[in-house]
């Protein structure tokens, strides 16, 4: 007997976890993530561990930016299960992180990318399995403004460099003295300066001028700089000539590029050295500093490279000698051609190549190995890059403005230099909150954004006229959902297109669940002659327990009605049972039972409509007669 007792206690038990369960599953797929994590928390202390409610448990905190009970939900899951599915296994990392626990987190991502190796989170992008050119193409998230310089000339202009507000850059526009370079029928490359100021968001361009010095600018080629932190040293390419300042060519009758360094004394550049790591016969160029300003990054074709030109670094030594100059290795280099290094204040490197996948000649890319990282260089897409020669980037990592240079059609000359800012694409959702009945506008009510993996992103209240406001991306899909004591939520689904600084109009309106003598909620549906609570009969039910919960001296009474179908007498009984099954669910969640003064099932007594008995009527006819009331009879 003892054995069946306690077997009997266990089917109970293991049958309200389950109806819990279901319960707060339907609360989670709406976005009711703290009525479900009571819900499931409850389902765990009446012995459910099981891995779904365990993770939905996780998800529900991560997705209200609880990281601490997320991580341990998401543990306690694994402590339980041993493994769990690579998506919670990645949100359990992020929720460490959060948390500040580093070591756990990484040594999960390293569990991560044994078992996941394909994640585009661990590795990227694979070229192999999409369009490459919709992909760099494709608007993004980003608005990207870009400008032709009016600095530009008709020749060639590229290679920007700010510092101090002022533009250095190299330009073919010569004058009328001016060497012509037989390859381009172009004036020789000079180093110039101009002062860039800010009004109002929009940038100003002074006048342009040759480079502060005499030392600097030849007869030949001068192009490419990078300026120390300290603003004393000047590294550029110059091509290699000798004292005299005349070219000096190697036994097959070439010149090549040479690095040199100058300082700053009385404000001009003079003191020209040449670097020790040059040579007659291959060129060295395109000279780049380490935010620190202790390694040199440059470019040259010398033996040994791995294509036709490569990137290199050299320690730049305290007492101003050099290391040995180390390939970047086949991580950014390639058989073709990589130019134009240029490490933003973040560390990350930016480099020009037509040997990584590209849209047409070089194009721009980023790498983030100086930061020890191992990926793949990214392409960073149009607009930046075209079917063009697209090189030379610079960018101020704080401000997002930043320079590139383009032979693209329609430009000024045949290299031209653009100016850039970057903006995140952003729309607005605002809207109004009234009462569905009245029309009234309702302040104080919550309103949660939520994006399309359910995770809440903000939260607000409405203002003393009704409204609320949220700033969101472009390009995505979210939900807004709308909350207030003693009214039923409203939602609202909005996916939004890439049009910078839209405004979308999403208004709400809220049911109230009190109305005169009665909180009115949604149908209760029981199954045909079945007096137990179904999942969504619970689900509406929640309503009734919120409002008892929130006035503490409300005291309901309950009416349960049936249709004509059936004998009378039955349907007495049933209409009975039906409404102390709704009494005592109502109770089992923690109201008490003091607060139901009575729970009376009028069978077939009271129809609402024509549907008697032995008439003929629809479905939705008859159901309309299956209901359930809620009578206030104490506020």
């Amino acid at each position: 007997m003892k054995t069946k007792i306690l077997a009997f206690i266990f089917t109970i038990v293991c049958s309200l976890s389950y109806a819990q369960t279901k319960l707060a599953d339907k609360f989670f797929e709406n976005y009711g993530y703290i009525k479900a994590i009571e819900l499931y928390e409850k389902a765990v202390e009446n012995g459910n561990n099981s891995l779904h409610v365990l993770t939905r448990l996780g998800d529900a905190y991560y997705n209200n930016s609880n990281s601490e009970k997320a991580a341990r939900w998401y543990g306690e899951a694994l402590k339980a299960h041993k493994k769990i599915d690579a998506e919670y296994l990645y949100k359990y990392i992020q929720s460490l992180r959060s948390v500040g626990n580093y070591d756990e987190a990484d040594k999960w991502f390293k569990e991560l990318s044994v078992a996941q190796q394909g994640d585009s989170r661990l590795k990227g992008y694979n070229p192999d399995e999409v369009d490459l050119y919709a992909k760099l193409t494709s608007k993004s998230e980003v608005v990207v403004n870009i400008e032709n310089l009016p600095i530009n000339s008709g020749n060639s202009d590229f290679g920007s460099y700010l510092y101090n507000n002022t533009m250095y850059f190299a330009s073919a526009k010569g004058n009328d003295d001016s060497k012509v370079y037989n390859w381009n029928k172009e004036p020789f490359l000079d180093l110039y300066e101009v002062a860039i100021t800010e009004d109002n968001g929009a940038m100003a361009y002074g006048s342009v001028s040759e480079l502060s010095s005499n030392d600097i600018n030849t007869e030949y080629h001068e192009a490419s700089i990078a300026i120390t932190n300290d603003g004393k040293t000047l590294y550029f390419t110059r091509d290699n000539v000798n004292k005299r300042q005349r070219l000096k060519y190697d036994n097959d009758g070439t010149t090549h590029l040479k690095l040199y360094k100058a300082t700053i004394v009385n404000e001009k550049w003079t003191n020209v050295e040449e670097l020790p790591f040059n040579d007659d016969i291959f060129s060295t160029g395109h000279p780049a500093l380490s935010p620190d300003n202790k390694t040199l990054y440059f470019v040259s074709d010398r033996e040994g490279g791995i294509g036709q030109s490569d990137i290199y670094a050299v320690t730049i030594n305290d007492d101003g000698t050099y290391g040995e100059p180390e390939n970047l290795g086949e991580k950014v280099n390639t058989e073709g051609r990589e130019m134009f290094p240029f490490i933003a204040q973040d560390s990350t490197l930016y480099f020009s190549s037509d040997g990584h996948l590209n849209l047409g000649l070089l194009d721009i890319f980023k790498s983030d190995i100086l930061k020890g990282l191992r990926n793949e260089p990214e392409n960073i897409g149009a607009p930046y890059n075209s079917g063009y020669d697209d090189f030379a980037f610079f960018v101020n990592s704080e401000t997002n403005r930043g320079f590139f240079s383009s032979n693209r059609p329609n430009g000024k000359g045949s290299d031209d230099i653009y100016g850039f800012n970057t903006v995140q694409c952003k729309q607005e959702i605002v809207g109004t909150v009234r009462d569905s009945k009245t029309d009234i506008i309702l302040t104080g009510v919550t309103i949660r954004l939520i994006d399309e993996t359910g995770k809440v992103i903000e939260e607000v209240f409405t203002g003393d006229n009704g409204d609320y406001r949220f700033t969101i991306d472009c390009n995505k899909t979210y939900t807004v959902v709308g909350n207030k004591p003693d009214y039923k939520e409203d939602q609202k689904i909005i996916t939004t297109a890439f049009d910078h600084e839209k405004v979308n109009t999403v208004d709400l309106n809220l049911e109230p669940l009190i109305i005169d003598n009665q909180i009115v909620i949604n149908p209760i549906f029981f199954d045909f002659d079945k007096s137990n609570i179904r999942t969504d009969a619970q689900y509406e039910l929640e309503n009734i327990v919120d409002v008892m919960r929130k006035h503490k001296g409300m005291i309901i009474k309950i009416e349960s009605h049936t249709d004509s179908r059936g004998r009378d007498r039955y349907n007495m009984k049933l209409s009975d049972r039906r409404a102390k099954s709704t009494r005592d669910y109502i109770i089992s969640r923690g109201i008490a039972a003091n607060r139901i003064k009575s729970a009376i099932g009028y069978g077939e007594t009271q129809l609402l409509n024509k549907c008697a008995n032995r008439v003929k009527c629809t479905e939705e006819e008859h159901q309309l007669n299956r209901r359930s009331y809620f009578y206030i009879v104490k506020e």
